[in-house]
């Protein structure tokens, strides 16, 4: 079938309408003889063109337009060769380069006479997502990675647990997951990220574990749906006897009911759970209370250099250590990077480490 190129906007409803580019060269502008006329004022009569390159690709070329043509939010200076997915603006009215097999996808005419979302002002709107494509081929599988850093007890050293870490080798992605997880957001996709890290972590590393715990991690977003906890049944179902643990982001419940509910959920499965990043952000000291964690993890803010503390916070820092022994549950110091932090850590009475000194991520292939 032969491949064709499209341009997808958003009209004012909501939908998206796709452009048919279908002889060239394609012109785009505000006068009704262009092959798309859209009607705004930030578009100049005759605004930009699309032709056909030797290679295969489209050519934009802007007219000498008054407000621009951008691609990838980018101004375009005479002309570009232009990929699949890129998003272009004619001024500010914003499309989506695309492509379609002839034959399977049926396009909306250019004379579309729908309205089009474009927004007044000099700032690029941001209907579309650069990356979106290669992201959604990541939750697929293509360039997943994951790391995992041992986690250790305090008295010897010796192995405890693993915290799985999700990581990315897709050539045209951010390595970060903190990068990785900005663009999920924006596409509403952070639950869907999530899993796909936790689901590669446990498949790469469950066959060595031989019963050491592992720890996962969790997106505010996932923590009540349902699909969540069909996956973490889906993977004990895979790994028996698979030692999980579910950390708790800080931001993820909010009220001790609901917390009850997820802790009961959590048990029913077979699954421990550990309270993340303790002592920044909300205190969870209500929530500590009321439904203890197997685990509290101390964020690392409060464990950096925290040989060179006051008293005071060290006293603070070693009757939270204390409140959690009480309540029944395991002392975790994050972020421990020197054997100083981790003689502290050790005298205030933490039970497991984590950090630098004790194991740096490694790469589960390594693991």
């Amino acid at each position: 079938m032969d491949t064709k190129w499209f341009l997808e906007t958003i009209a004012t409803d909501g939908s998206h309408v796709k452009h048919n580019v279908g002889e060239f060269p394609f012109r785009v502008g505000r006068d009704a003889s262009n092959h798309l006329a859209v009607a705004a004022l930030g578009l100049s009569r005759h605004h930009a063109e699309l032709s056909e390159d030797i290679t295969g690709r489209l050519r934009l070329t802007d007219l000498d337009s008054t407000n621009g043509t951008f691609v990838n939010r980018t101004r375009v200076s005479g002309s570009c060769l232009l990929n699949e997915n890129d998003i272009i603006h004619f001024g500010n009215a914003e499309y989506r380069l695309g492509t379609t097999q002839v034959g399977r996808t049926v396009l909306v005419p250019t004379t579309d006479m729908r309205t089009v979302m474009v927004p007044t002002g000099t700032t690029l709107s941001e209907n579309f997502v650069q990356l979106e494509a290669q992201f959604l081929e990541l939750l697929q599988g293509k360039g997943l990675s994951g790391a995992a850093q041992p986690i250790v007890n305090s008295a010897d050293g010796s192995l405890f647990a693993y915290e799985l870490l999700g990581r990315s080798k897709h050539p045209e992605l951010p390595a970060s997951p903190l990068r990785l997880f900005q663009l999920a957001h924006a596409l509403g996709r952070e639950a869907a990220l999530s899993e796909a890290f936790r689901r590669y972590g446990i498949h790469a590393i469950a066959a060595r574990l031989q019963g050491t715990a592992v720890f996962v991690n969790t997106h505010p977003s996932e923590t009540f749906e349902e699909g969540f906890f069909m996956a973490l049944r889906q993977a004990l179902a895979e790994f028996p006897g698979l030692n999980l643990v579910v950390e708790v982001h800080e931001t993820a419940v909010m009220e001790t009911q609901r917390m009850r509910e997820l802790a009961a959920r959590l048990s029913d499965i077979g699954v421990r759970f550990a309270y993340d990043d303790f002592g920044a952000g909300q205190a969870r000291l209500n929530e500590l209370g009321e439904v203890p964690a197997h685990f509290v993890k101390f964020d690392m803010g409060l464990i950096r250099d925290i040989h060179l503390a006051s008293d005071r916070k060290r006293r603070v820092v070693g009757d939270l250590v204390k409140l959690v022994h009480d309540l029944g549950s395991v002392s975790l110091a994050e972020g421990v990077e020197t054997e100083a932090e981790a003689v502290v850590c050790r005298d205030m009475g933490f039970q497991l480490i984590q950090g630098y000194l004790t194991g740096k991520p490694v790469m589960l292939e390594g693991v």
